[in-house]
Order: C-alpha cells, then structure tokens, then sequence
C-alpha cells in the first residue's frame, strides 16, 4: 500500500499583458504537468451556472450592473481551489491583478497553508503586443487560440485541436483598445512583480520568442519550483 501523497499543490501566477499568451501557455502547462488553469471569468461563470453562495452573489452584481468584489472572487477561488482535480496545483490566470488583490490571495493561501510557488512575469514590448492582439481569434468550438501571423491552423479554416471550421475574435482585439489595455497593465497589475519579487517567487521569461521557446522555459521553472 502506498502512502498517500502528501506534497503541497503548486500554485502559479502568470503575470504578462494582453497578447502575452498566458492562456495559451496555460493550457500547454495543464497537459505537460497535470496543473489546472483557472480563469476568474470562468470561474464567476461556472459558479453562477452551479448556483453556489458566491455564485448567487455574483449573479446579483452582474445583473445590476456592477463589478464582482474581490471578496467574491476569493471565495468562489478558495471554493474550485477545495476540489479533488487540483491536487497537482493550479494555474492563476488572470487573478490577482492589483495589489489588493495579491495582498488578499497571500491571505486566503496561508488559510489553507498553501502560497504562492512561482510567479511568471512574461516579458514584452508593448508595440509588439498591439500587433499580436490585433490579430488573434479562438476556435469557436474549443477556444484554441490562433493569430493571423504567429499562429495559423496547419489546415487552413480547420482548428487543429478539435477539427472545428467556425472562428470568432474579440470585438475589443484592435490596435486602440490594446494600448488602453496595457496602459491599465502598468498602472495596476505591473507593481506585482515588484510585491512578488519581494516575496522571493518571481520568474521572468522573455515572452518575444515563440511559443515553443516561452512554453520550454516555463516548464523548466515549473519543474524546478515543482521539486523544492
């Protein structure tokens, strides 16, 4: 009989504006190691659908209009962070974004004796990344990413993951609205780096390579963090 597996979950914060590709890593880092990625807007979504007590009060916020609290998030996080499929750690994307929020999740983590293993700060030029947003669409079908440049499907029309035929782009995906954007990057989410370098936990990768070179150094920094 083995002995149960008693190693603390990973938890991982990618940190990177618009157009960095953290989705698109973080779903190449669910099937390499096993991590779940979770994505706030997921999350508020699913909760709503399961009808849970954070959900329901997501709900009402939603549909008056207002924004979701950050006491909210939290405990619809600290709700899917409780299940069994994240046993092997979990992958944050898109949460924390200010400091407030970074400040509250170290909370929530020390609650449950977890913290923060490793935070990534992808590393870009910002004119780089009005040209990747501005071209980028999903697979309808799965949400496979693509770009008109960087990224085509091998068979043209054909989503390479699903074999799906319908795409869709983000109304918001043009030059303007992705300099707005990273704008509200280094005004509120860039101070991270500095909170997570104080913490001893931060990564940079230069994400101006492609996607093969971003997602192998990933990986090296999961596997390292993963052993420790």
């Amino acid at each position: 009989m083995t002995d149960p597996v008693t190693t603390t979950p990973a938890v991982l914060i990618l940190l990177g504006p618009p157009g960095a590709g953290k989705g698109t890593q973080a779903r190449m880092l669910e099937e390499q190691f096993g991590l779940i990625q979770l994505s706030t807007g997921d999350l508020l979504r699913a909760a709503v659908a399961a009808g849970t007590p954070a959900g329901l009060a997501a709900k009402a916020v939603m549909e008056s209009g207002g924004l979701v609290s950050d006491d909210i998030v939290l405990a619809i996080l600290k709700d899917r962070m409780a299940q069994p499929d994240v046993a092997r750690g979990v992958i944050l994307d898109g949460f924390p974004r200010t400091a407030g929020q970074a400040a509250a999740l170290d909370t929530l983590l020390q609650e449950t004796g977890q913290k923060v293993t490793a935070a990534v700060s992808l590393e870009v030029d910002d004119e780089a990344m009005v040209k990747r947003v501005s071209g980028r669409y999903t697979c309808a079908a799965c949400g496979e990413g693509y770009h008109d440049e960087f990224k085509q499907p091998a068979v043209a029309g054909t989503c390479d993951k699903c074999g799906g035929t319908a795409f869709k782009r983000r109304a918001d995906d043009n030059a303007e609205t992705a300099r707005a954007r990273l704008q509200a990057y280094h005004a509120e989410t860039a101070p991270l780096i500095v909170h997570y370098d104080r913490l001893g936990v931060l990564e940079r990768i230069d994400a101006m390579g492609s996607i093969e070179a971003i997602a192998t150094g990933l990986g090296k920094v999961v596997s390292r963090v993963s052993a420790t």
